[in-house]
């Protein structure tokens, strides 16, 4: 194992062959130059179009960086309205007009009569979804787009300035959800109740922005041909290895093997805790009258803790995350102001990502930085890959990254929890996480398909249709008397919904996928850990089905499989 303190020889950004070393993208009028260059240049060759293909990727990689980091200023301080500005700029006055741009380059290259002599196997995925984006794009939809992206950034700064006030201190609500931990009761259903309180004040502003985005996205999706947005998102994301069909089957597949595992596991909970109901407040309190776990104490210790992980799994992965410190790619703690939730946003000329996150004390913390460093490593893994677009991985594609460095990590979970004990309580825990993750997955992802077949229905048809989902796949054995009034809301905590739609179908296949990887790693950990960074290294040069099988694992959500899968996950948390 390397030592974590060795000096890293720390990335450097490529030499640009095509744009000037110093050039920033801050305004259309230095940007457009370059666009019109691409699109008038004239290409005598199959070795034209190469270069072409490669110019358009170095310029697709700055834009694409400096878009990056003006959202990672104004998620860090959603109270920054110089941050904030600078972002807007972008969406409004500099990405619409790149649009119709990108949509001529497209038609330049997928006409060019040099492209059948290029290497047909190595751009085949990327050709397949060039050509899928001419099919969807509509001139009419730029504004549409802009307009739902700046709708999308409300939701940010609603629930970012979301605080409660408890015991006399005024703290974020993942700050305040730690409480639901407690071993006294009052003091969780105390916390509970005052978030659920505080979401509940923005109720109605939530759903009244939730309503615009439904009918703007909606319009996005007639104007380019189709029936509905859920139809346009299949066909924007490039959902070519399944279809919604596949989705539904997915859906009754978790009700049928992995709900009633879950019911099991809260009998249990009930049972242990010697509760005579199961409240919405009891779920987060370890079932054996243990204190809340506490795997580290500050962001600095959080990520020294699992450099060090990472380093024991391999040197490489550690590598990954302690270039990232050396750089102060990272924000971690939360703090009041912060956007909600964490990401790993790809920064894509350097090539070394951002990881953002509201960590307080908790297991679901050191979760939240492994999963994000499992997306980090994707990063590093791609970042030579010849062209940009190559780097785009499609979602199912991603959180197979993430959510195996979950699992695969949990060996080196000793480095958090020094106590066996603890050490068996996290893993636990993180495994009956794992199995929440499904009907959780399938609720929202069933909840988004019923919104967008019917773009027209009142907020309280939404309402109705939410607790009914909610009901079918969630907490069984969990008393909701009293609390009726919160249910409906439940949804409006998912900021998929709002900010990135459609994008959640992709955590449960993944999920799938993960377990797969890790049964792999228990069987044989250097062949397996070798599958899993072959795969991700091939980013998207290769269709979902093929990466999973790089990866040794199978791109499979029947009945069958998700019962092998999940009987694998019951006799591992049996084990502990």
């Amino acid at each position: 194992m390397m030592n974590p303190n060795t000096t890293i020889e720390l990335p450097q950004r490529p030499t640009r062959h095509f744009l000037p070393q110093q050039f920033a993208v801050n305004d259309w009028a230095t940007l457009e130059p370059y666009l019109q260059e691409l699109q008038n240049r004239p290409l005598h060759s199959a070795a034209d179009l190469e270069k072409w293909m490669l110019d358009r990727s170095e310029l697709e990689s700055i834009f694409g960086e400096e878009i990056g980091w003006r959202y990672i200023r104004m998620t860090i301080n959603t109270q920054d309205e110089a941050a904030t500005e600078a972002f807007q700029y972008f969406v409004t006055e500099i990405e619409p007009k790149v649009a119709p741009y990108d949509h001529a380059l497209n038609q330049k290259l997928v006409e060019s009569p040099y492209l059948p002599e290029l290497d047909q196997e190595k751009y085949r995925i990327y050709l397949r979804s060039v050509r899928r984006q001419l099919e969807i794009f509509r001139e009419e939809n730029i504004p549409l787009k802009t307009e739902i992206t700046t709708k999308q950034q409300h939701y940010a700064a609603i629930t970012g300035a979301m605080t409660v006030t408890l015991d006399g201190e005024e703290m974020t609500l993942p700050r305040a959800a730690d409480r639901l931990k407690s071993l006294d009761r009052n003091v969780r259903e105390q916390s509970y109740l005052a978030i659920q309180e505080r979401r509940l004040q923005d109720k109605d502003q939530l759903d009244t922005l939730f309503t615009e985005l439904t009918h703007l996205r909606h319009q996005v999706a007639v104007n380019a041909g189709f029936a509905n947005f859920r139809d346009y998102m299949f066909a924007a994301l490039g959902r070519f290895d399944y279809t919604p069909q596949d989705c539904f089957d997915f859906h009754a597949a978790i009700r049928e093997y992995v709900v009633p595992l879950n019911r099991e596991l809260d009998q249990q909970r009930k049972k242990a805790l010697q509760l005579p109901a199961l409240k919405p407040w009891d779920l987060d309190v370890d079932e054996t009258g243990q204190p809340p776990l506490e795997p580290f104490r500050t962001g600095e210790e959080l990520l020294a803790k699992t450099i060090q992980c990472f380093y024991a799994l391999d040197p490489f992965l550690g590598d990954c995350l302690a270039t990232m410190q050396q750089m102060g790619h990272l924000d971690l703690e939360s703090r009041k102001g912060k956007a909600p939730g964490g990401y790993n946003y790809p920064l894509e000329e350097i090539g070394v990502p951002f990881i953002f996150m509201n960590a307080t004390s908790s297991l679901r913390d050191v979760v939240t930085l492994l999963h994000e460093g499992g997306h980090a490593v994707h990063s590093f893994l791609t970042r030579n890959l010849a062209l940009n677009a190559f780097k785009q991985t499609p979602s199912e594609v991603a959180e197979l990254a993430s959510m195996s460095m979950e699992l695969i990590s949990m060996d080196q979970w000793h480095l958090f929890f020094s106590d066996a004990q603890e050490l068996r309580r996290a893993k636990k825990m993180h495994l009956e996480g794992v199995l929440e993750t499904f009907p959780w997955v399938a609720t929202i992802d069933q909840f988004q398909h019923w919104v967008y077949e019917n773009p027209n229905h009142s907020v309280a048809e939404r309402h109705g249709k939410w607790v009914e989902i909610f009901e079918n796949f969630n907490q069984h054995e969990v008393d909701w008397q009293g609390l009726e009034h919160v249910k409906p809301y439940i949804w409006q905590k998912q900021l998929h919904l709002y900010e990135v739609p459609f994008y959640y179908i992709e955590y449960a296949m993944a999920q799938l996928g993960a377990i797969a990887v890790w049964k792999n790693y228990k069987e044989n950990p250097q062949v397996a850990l070798q599958g899993y960074k072959n795969a991700l290294a091939l980013g998207y040069t290769a269709s979902i089905g093929e990466v999973y099988a790089a990866a040794g694992i199978k791109f499979d959500f029947s009945g069958a499989y998700i019962q092998s899968l999940t009987d694998f996950v019951r006799q591992e948390m049996a084990n502990l």
